[in-house]
């Protein structure tokens, strides 16, 4: 679909029900770059997926240590059928992830339960925050001390892991066995390989999108008091980052509908978090910044020279510092956890960018109190936009210029080279892997409170969650707001290059100062950061950078 098609049909109004339903009448897959458009797809209703989709059961409360146990041993099958029992005795493994949220690391356990009893190895695992994991991985790979077998990683360290030998070739029996052929299209290579070669078992499919109140927005007294304060058009969902500005300036001062509390718009998050913070700068700054003409955005391709402080960045900067002040008290320590689970799902705030996890949180979480008025769409756009090439802000004659942030592409589950030497271990280590990259339980994973969203075209079989309990607009909502950004055609595609999250770790201290008034701007905040950025590419070798930039671009 042309991004003039589909800019022109949302300024024209159209719902994105209303647009896939177009989308799938005049052959919505090939329409929509190839993935299955939910409930048109025609998939048999699974006895096995079905089942799992009640444990603990949409609405239950939040899934317990017992609920993961029981998934993970009822999705074993496809193990039983490349591993014999006890095959693995005496193998152990360590496995380094997450612990966000009580997710991650934590579910992972469960899961893999029944797959230590069944196959005899045993899993040792390193667990993590958010913002201690890139310092852990850097430090294991600058000073040559990798010392876990298996890993949970995103897709933007494979330039820093497989560009350096670092990782496990996946071999052709695992391929089968996760039914790699089932993942989104922007998931299939080149992402998850280097050198033609495979590595990566996903297990998400990151994406940040759009999430906000309805009480808000169909709120009468709101909508009064915007005519009467003098605001332009109607007040409603803010399609562009300007009607967000003008919404959160708008809701400072006022109650909010649910609770009672403070009104507060769009949710900033303040504080990093270990480079992955840098991710929400983007998502203000990727309509601004992404050219439906220019495949880049962060930098020049031609010469690794950054964009971070060119006009659009500065312009999304600008924004975060002139809603500060109608941010809830003390934000400049909320990080983007904070914002989501303390509180967006708690019932502060309007409006927030975030992963999935804010829509499998919304119905299945203890914590959620707004899962009945939460909505979803892809990130706001912009009525204009940058153009590098020209240096001016260009209109475009299709209206607001979109470009979804595919904020790091997703977690996967990779194996490190370093089990190779050891048939048995190699073995053990990738069925591990293969377990929890599984397409029964990827489903079970989306559904429910994990830390990853949909990846695979199965996963948007609509009839599945409702009949696990989700109501149908929810889940077309929510998952509509996924495929959407995952096949926009203007979408912003995060390089997988070297010393990535070397970048934004750095971008993310100067921010920082920025918004704590240390810099007198927005434009010297954006000049320190892309100063920075100048001597990463120079130490990291800017000849390679250039080249594995375009790389990653398909430039």
């Amino acid at each position: 679909m042309k991004i003039e098609d589909y800019n022109r049909a949302v300024s024209m109004g159209m719902t994105r029900r209303r647009l896939l339903q177009t989308a799938a009448g005049i052959g919505g897959v090939a329409a929509l770059g190839g993935l299955g458009l939910g409930g048109g797809m025609a998939f048999a209703q699974d006895n096995l997926r079905a089942e799992i989709l009640k444990i603990p059961g949409v609405g239950a409360g939040s899934p317990t240590d017992a609920d993961w146990q029981k998934v993970g041993e009822m999705c074993l099958g496809a193990t039983r059928a490349n591993v014999a029992e006890g095959e693995f005795a005496g193998v152990e493994l360590t496995f380094m992830g997450l612990n966000n949220q009580n997710q991650h690391n934590v579910l992972f356990r469960g899961f893999l339960k029944a797959w230590e009893t069944y196959t005899g190895a045993k899993i040792n695992w390193v667990d993590l925050a958010q913002a201690d994991y890139n310092a852990r991985l850097q430090q294991s790979i600058a000073t040559g001390t990798v010392d876990f077998d298996v890993i949970e990683m995103g897709a933007p360290f494979e330039g820093d892991t497989a560009g350096r030998g670092l990782l496990s070739e996946m071999p052709d029996w695992v391929k089968q066995q996760i039914d790699m052929d089932d993942y989104v299209g922007y998931l299939k290579a080149p992402v998850g390989t280097w050198d033609g070669k495979t590595y990566r078992i996903s297990i998400d499919g990151d994406c940040h999108t759009f999430a906000y109140r309805k009480d808000y927005f169909d709120n009468a007294d709101f909508k009064a008091a915007w005519t009467s304060e003098g605001n332009s058009g109607d007040f409603g969902v803010p399609a562009t980052w300007q009607q967000v500005q003008a919404t959160t300036k708008f809701l400072k001062g006022k109650k909010d509908p649910l609770t009672g509390l403070d009104a507060h718009g769009y949710l900033d998050p303040l504080k990093g978090w270990g480079g992955f913070g840098f991710y929400f700068l983007e998502s203000r700054a990727t309509a601004y910044a992404k050219h439906p003409d220019n495949a880049a955005w962060l930098f020049d391709p031609d010469t690794m020279k950054p964009y971070v402080n060119n006009p659009a960045f500065v312009r999304a900067i600008q924004d975060v510092m002139d809603v500060m002040p109608a941010q809830p008290a003390d934000q400049i320590n909320a990080d983007p956890g904070t914002t989501a689970f303390q509180q967006f799902l708690a019932g502060t705030g309007s409006m927030i960018s975030w992963w999935g996890d804010v829509g499998s949180n919304a119905r299945t979480s203890d914590s959620s109190v707004v899962g009945d008025v939460v909505g979803f769409s892809i990130l706001p756009g912009s009525d204009d936009v940058y153009n590098n090439a020209t240096g001016q802000w260009d209109t475009l004659p299709s209206g607001p210029n979109y470009a979804p942030n595919m904020a790091y592409i997703g977690w996967g589950v990779y194996v490190m080279s370093r089990v190779d030497s050891d048939e048995k271990k190699h073995k053990a280590a990738w069925s591990c892997a293969a377990h929890l990259g599984g397409k029964d339980i990827a489903l079970w994973m989306a559904a429910y409170p994990s830390g990853f969203q949909p990846y695979r075209n199965s996963q948007f079989n609509y009839p599945e969650w409702v009949a696990a309990g989700y109501d149908e607009a929810f889940v077309e909502d929510y998952l509509g707001s996924n495929l959407d950004s995952y096949n926009h055609p203007n979408a912003a595609i995060e390089p997988r290059i070297p010393g990535i999250f070397q970048y934004y770790s750095v971008a993310e201290d100067e921010l920082a100062k920025g918004f704590a008034g240390q810099y007198k701007s927005a434009q010297e905040t954006a000049d320190a950061i892309a100063a920075a950025w100048e001597k990463i590419t120079d130490q990291i070798g800017r000849d390679s950078q250039v080249k594995l930039y375009k790389a990653s671009l398909g430039m």
